[in-house]
């Protein structure tokens, strides 16, 4: 069970959202948290994330580094493009 109180604007607007649709104010409610606590958990967790790196407790892989490492990226420039796009080396040529 939870127990909120809102400003009176926002209960106003509420109100009048659940008498337009008939739907209850809990439900609207509880749909807003449920569709933002995603986003406030990755907002806390992208904080920590900066603070351990400010910190030094953490650090940073460029994206180059990391796509050669698994194999995804191409020493060519270009080629990742081409392959995205799902074009390959001799498709390109021909287009050209």
């Amino acid at each position: 069970m939870l127990a909120i109180r809102l400003p009176e604007q926002i209960e106003k607007r509420l109100d009048r959202l659940a008498a337009r649709t008939g739907r209850t104010k809990t439900y609207y409610a509880r749909e807003a948290i449920l569709r933002h606590l995603e986003d406030l958990e990755d907002i806390h967790d992208a904080e920590k994330a900066l603070e351990n790196l400010r910190a030094g407790r953490s650090y940073t892989v460029p994206l180059e580094v990391v796509m050669r490492k698994h194999g995804n990226l191409e020493d060519r420039a270009g080629q990742g493009r081409r392959a995205r796009s799902g074009q390959t080396r001799s498709s390109s040529r021909k287009a050209h």
